[in-house]
């Protein structure tokens, strides 16, 4: 590759080509099927320096094993601006592809199965997204490893239409602003997606299905937008919202989790609208004084737990609902008390507070609750792998 040209498009013949690679000029590296590119074991096995480099149908393997060097099958270094990294085979290296201060780069329709040879959290991630404005990452198809997509100290990126399973956290954000994560599929993670101390992200239409501690968190973020995203399958909380503000949370459907919302540590300045709470063990979560309305321009949310009538027909239940009551309050704070449900004291305390509301303590309102809960379809090969996904569980949690 040392006598190519810029602008030339090198093609690999099938077989096996021995890496490392570095790409110091604007080309572009295509593979015919049936060629691999092996590292050895040593460094990244392809590292991008120059701009307008395209990487496509590559298979790539055998990165080293360093996190200090970011052993990658493909590394965009801060040369590679518009680097173009598609339809690619990237399998058993430590890191995915790492965009490492490259502007405007493409990750795209690339199958990129992590290693299972260490403890997740020592693992690389799928897509490692550092300082890198304007990176794109979309119908990845992401497997094993750490994160899916982790993203770090970046701006403008845009993560669409993933799959990611088996994994830490599908997508993780920190201290990336300005960004979007729109249709993406998490399917049998520790924790669907994260968004920690980043602002004004679009996170629209995301699926989180079966996934074990949290389907979406909000830590330190705030002016976003959480619209139209699903949430099933069994996690310990649908969401969880810690010191984060000013967010819309509207038309999501969080279904069958431990807890649908668990907010706390200052979090009550979000308009919360238009969701479906529907199965969960506890709808809300919140221990707290103040009042906090979850209602927007006369629209609330849907709850399965609410035997509401609308006799005026407009959608809208006729009475007030509040999902959580004073006993509530004093369970989360004091876990040995549940000892005392079936106890007369305890029903005295809730049927004092439904008949005389004003004993109620502070908490979530809902002032305009929603007969009809918001429907998000799944497509059925997405259905298919959650099923696959919930046999296993299944199966691991029985043996």
């Amino acid at each position: 590759m040392t006598q190519a040209g810029a602008g030339d498009e090198i093609r690999l013949a099938p077989g096996i080509h021995a890496g490392p690679v570095v790409l110091d000029r604007p080309l572009s590296l295509v593979c015919a099927p049936g060629a691999v590119i092996d590292g050895g074991g040593q460094g990244s096995v392809i590292t991008v320096t120059a701009p307008d480099v395209t990487v496509k149908g590559c298979t790539i393997r055998g990165s080293g094993s360093s996190h200090d060097t970011i052993d990658s099958g493909v590394q965009l270094l801060k040369g590679a601006t518009g680097a173009q990294v598609v339809d690619n085979r990237l399998e058993g290296n430590l890191y995915g592809i790492d965009i490492h201060g490259a502007r405007d780069a493409l990750v795209s329709g690339n199958t990129i199965l992590g290693r299972r040879d260490a403890r997740m959290n020592s693992r690389g991630n799928g897509v490692y997204v550092w300082n890198a404005p304007g990176a794109r990452v979309i119908g990845n198809d992401i497997r094993w490893g750490r994160d899916g997509i982790f993203t770090n100290s970046s701006r403008r990126n845009i993560f669409a239409r993933n799959l990611m399973r088996d994994l830490r956290f599908a997508v993780h954000y920190m201290y990336t602003n300005d960004s979007e994560v729109i249709g993406n599929v998490s399917i049998g993670n520790h924790l669907g997606f994260a968004l920690m101390f980043s602002d004004r992200i679009k996170v629209r239409d995301n699926l989180s299905l079966g996934d074990r501690d949290h389907g979406v968190m909000l830590n330190y973020a705030n002016r976003s937008d959480i619209t139209g995203n699903l949430v099933r399958g069994g996690a310990k909380k649908c969401t969880f919202i810690y010191n984060a503000n000013r967010n819309l949370i509207a038309g999501n459907r969080f279904e069958g989790c431990g807890i649908g919302i668990h907010f706390t540590a200052g979090s009550e300045g979000n308009a919360v609208t238009g969701n479906a709470f529907i199965g969960n063990r506890t709808q809300v979560k919140y221990v707290g004084s103040r009042l906090v309305e979850w209602s927007l321009n006369g629209r609330g949310n849907y709850w399965s737990d609410n035997p509401a009538f609308d006799l005026d027909g407009d959608g809208i239940a006729d009475g007030v609902y509040r999902p959580n009551d004073l006993m509530d309050h004093i369970l989360w704070s004091q876990p040995a008390a549940r000892l005392l449900l079936g106890s007369p004291a305890v029903q005295l305390v809730r049927w004092t507070q439904s008949s005389f509301p004003a004993t109620l303590p502070g908490g979530v309102v809902d002032s305009h609750p929603l007969m009809a809960p918001v429907e998000i379809p799944v497509p059925p090969e997405i259905r298919a792998l959650e099923a696959e996904h919930a046999a296993r569980r299944a199966r691991k949690e029985g043996s």
